[in-house]
């Protein structure tokens, strides 16, 4: 048997080749939509990819099942359990067979065996792995999709939150209380294989390491301890991440069936075109955040590849074109990374060293100390605004700031702000990277006098300044050190 581990860091995604050397065929387990890595793994260990299990209908990433289907001739395997709403409807666009609780696959002469296990999503199933070619009667371990992860387990309101089903939580946390059960009857020397590592927003608290066991999780796993429902219920729908509303897209085009990209690649732009294109775009430069601040393109927003895919999805309009400012490998990661999150409309690229080279990135991005904040401050001579998670948020922030999200910045500032409000903005994060990306959001829209906190709340702290909690009242005392041990709250 083979069994090969593919991670996608930009999505924090886990999928997985199950091969049967002695026959040559094999399996991908929730493929990612970019496949080439599984195709060329399996022409170096002379096997041919037959299957593709996906274990619920995704919400973070677009499925390349369909990819797999066209390319490879490989045969989908879909689950069918849940409600008649959430069930696939592939119809005939690829070779389908779908799966209830119990049903057999074969890999070959490995044996899959399907469970179903609801809450996270209803239709979800996890896959336990028999050797039948080793002479194995027992199995060997569990795919377990986004059911349980190491140290943590899938969140049951993303129907809620992403899809806007009412109500849907707090029945699919009770789902997933009962499927935490079963799992807790499965051997303890079982491994367990998940779709996700840390840094995905389908749960909370996932751990880094790739793999786990029933028995460790059991013993270890916060959300298995869980003995009274009422309890765990509580505790699974408190504090989960915000969801980003691409989920809800992702959901609808991994029902339906994602189309089929292929080798596509998109066009190239010269720099003169840069200020022809149209009008309402998403116009993205993947530069690092210090050589974007330093110099870009007006009208810009800057994303780096770490946070394409996380960021991506709540900044870039689905519903318009993109462009690319990037080169090289970054350019190729660049257009991969958007087609695993669904954006198929990438309308063209501009090669970044020609665009700096035009003289066109003549724009820079003002950054400001802690301590020139904290005067600002006492003046009342700017807003800060902290676009942090809510529960970063409530952890403790900076006295007489305002907390708009990141993912809903570009909205919500349009909403809360007064034309006649002339005051600079100053936007703060944990260490100043995700608050770089909200400054050029805000400098995109036309807002100038914008300016990001260097360091961020981190430096802010480090430097002897306080911090609030959520709960607790405003700090009124002057914000120059050295801090009195009545101020310093956090």
């Amino acid at each position: 048997m083979l069994l090969k581990y593919f991670y996608d860091e930009a999505l924090a995604h886990a999928s997985y080749l199950v091969g049967c050397q002695r026959t040559g065929s094999a399996f991908i387990i929730d493929p990612a939509r970019e496949i080439t890595p599984y195709l060329e793994a399996a022409a170096a260990e002379k096997m041919k990819i037959t299957g593709s299990v996906e274990t619920h209908i995704h919400a973070d990433y677009v499925s390349g099942s369909c990819e797999l289907a066209a390319r490879a001739n490989a045969m989908i395997y879909l689950s069918n359990e849940g409600p008649a709403d959430w069930k696939y409807e592939f119809g005939s666009k690829s070779p389908v067979q779908l799966l209830k609780d119990g049903d057999q696959i074969n890999v070959g002469n490995i044996q899959l065996t399907t469970i179903h296990t609801p809450g996270h999503t209803p239709e979800s199933i996890s896959l336990i792995l028999t050797d039948l070619g080793a002479g194995a009667d027992e199995p060997m371990g569990i795919f377990t999709g986004d059911f349980v992860f190491v140290g943590a387990v899938g969140r049951p309101d993303l129907l809620e939150e992403a899809a806007g089903i009412v109500g849907s939580a707090e029945e699919g946390a009770r789902a997933l209380f009962r499927s935490i059960e079963k799992f807790k009857s499965l051997p303890d020397y079982l491994q367990v294989w998940p779709s996700h590592g840390a840094g995905s927003a389908c749960g909370k608290g996932l751990g880094a390491i790739p793999s786990s066991t029933v028995g460790y999780e059991k013993r270890f796993n916060q959300a298995l301890q869980f003995s009274a429902e009422e309890d765990f219920v509580r505790f699974i729908l408190e504090d989960q991440p915000e969801a980003p509303p691409y989920f809800g897209l992702m959901k609808k085009l991994n029902k339906l069936g994602p189309k089929i990209i292929g080798d596509t690649h998109p066009q190239k732009m010269t720099p003169h075109q840069l200020k022809s294109v149209e009008r309402q775009c998403n116009m993205i430069d993947t530069a690092a955040f210090k050589q974007f601040a330093a110099q870009h393109a007006p009208g810009t927003i800057n994303l780096p590849l770490k946070y394409l895919a996380s960021q991506g999805g709540w900044i870039i309009d689905y519903e318009v074109p993109t462009y690319l400012i990037s080169a090289g490998e970054k350019l190729l990661d660049a257009v991969r990374i958007l087609h695993e999150i669904g954006i198929d409309n990438i309308a063209g690229y501009f090669d970044a060293n020609e665009v700096y080279a035009s003289g066109l990135a003549n724009e820079n991005s003002p950054q400001q100390s802690p301590e020139w904040l904290a005067n600002a401050l006492e003046g009342n001579s700017i807003r800060l605004i902290d676009i942090r998670r809510k529960s970063e948020w409530n952890a403790g922030h900076i006295a007489g700031a305002e907390h708009i999200f990141l993912g809903q910045l570009a909205g919500e500032f349009t909403q809360t702000t007064s034309r006649e409000d002339d005051r600079s903005i100053v936007l703060q994060c944990r260490t100043g990277s995700r608050s770089a990306i909200a400054v050029s959001v805000l400098r995109s829209l036309g807002v100038k006098n914008v300016i990001n906190l260097s360091g961020g709340i981190e430096r802010w702290k480090a430097v002897g300044y306080p911090t609030v909690k959520e709960s607790q009242p405003l700090c009124s005392a002057p914000l120059q050190k050295p801090v009195s041990p009545a101020c310093a709250l956090n």
